[in-house]
């Protein structure tokens, strides 16, 4: 540009200069007389040589998309962002923006969890209750709870809570009542305060999964718990809770807990 100018606007001059300055050889292309003025009319035009886009940038952000999106969105919560993308014509990543950045909305997760009676409530209450008076009257007491919990991953068609989302802006806390049994994959698994015990698949001998029955538990525990116990005895203090096992399979399951939990069993 600096050529051209300091030489009468003469478009062979520069191409010499841009030989010379580059070390190209004669028997070798610069650049053409065309590439050169579109330089010299982007630079006059812009401050720039390279191209510009003339005029304001374009969105798909505009008030009529955002509100298409907010009715969409409102009178179908569940649905995804990409399928709401499909039926209104927009791209994915725009339908998100939208969301995120104009409507502040925010994809909450389900959360499954067990259908109560009204009975299951004053019960669980209570435990807490109870559970907390024995705490404060011994602050070591965490030290000795052995708490257990199973992961399910059920066969029938249950929801994925992972794959589930409801766009909002508040949280529309909304749950998905299950019923207490079902059939499924089961994974065992305890924390103690020497470390962790399991994971434990719920398995026949064909390594096939299985529903927990009272007589399974009782063989987990005797066969994982049990071994896994001996090597870390515990102490008059300790505490074992079981939690998610229903109510006839914690019954089924005392004797064989009470042979290494003989004063604290604990089932909610």
């Amino acid at each position: 540009m600096k050529a051209f100018y300091k030489n009468g606007d003469s478009l062979a001059f520069a191409q010499r200069e841009i030989r010379s300055e580059f070390g190209i050889r004669r028997n070798r292309a610069v650049p053409s007389a065309h590439v050169i003025k579109t330089w010299v009319r982007n630079f006059e035009a812009t401050g720039s040589t390279l191209k510009t886009k003339v005029g304001s940038v374009k969105t798909v952000r505009t008030p009529d998309n955002i509100a298409v999106v907010r009715e969409a969105i409102e009178r179908s919560p569940h649905r995804s962002a990409r399928r709401h993308s499909v039926s209104l014509g927009l791209s994915e990543a725009s339908v998100r923006r939208i969301l995120h950045k104009d409507l502040n909305f925010f994809p909450y997760k389900i959360q499954v969890t067990h259908a109560l009676h009204e009975r299951d409530y004053v019960k669980r209450v209570n435990f807490c209750q109870t559970f907390l008076r024995l705490i404060n009257g011994n602050q070591e007491l965490v030290n000795s709870l052995l708490m257990s919990d199973e992961a399910h991953l059920h066969l029938s068609g249950f929801v994925n809570e992972q794959n589930f989302h409801y766009w909002s802006a508040p949280n529309p806390i909304e749950l998905h009542e299950r019923p207490l049994h079902s059939s499924k994959v089961t994974v065992w698994c305890a924390i103690y305060s020497f470390g962790i015990i399991g994971p434990y698949f719920f398995e026949d001998e064909r390594e096939r999964a299985v529903t927990v029955t009272g007589p399974r538990y009782v063989h987990m525990l005797e066969n994982v718990l049990g071994p896994e116990l001996a090597h870390h005895p515990v102490t008059e203090e300790t505490f074992f809770q079981q939690d998610g096992a229903t109510s006839h399979t914690a019954r089924d399951s005392m004797a064989a807990v009470r042979n290494f939990f003989p004063n604290h069993v604990i089932s909610i």
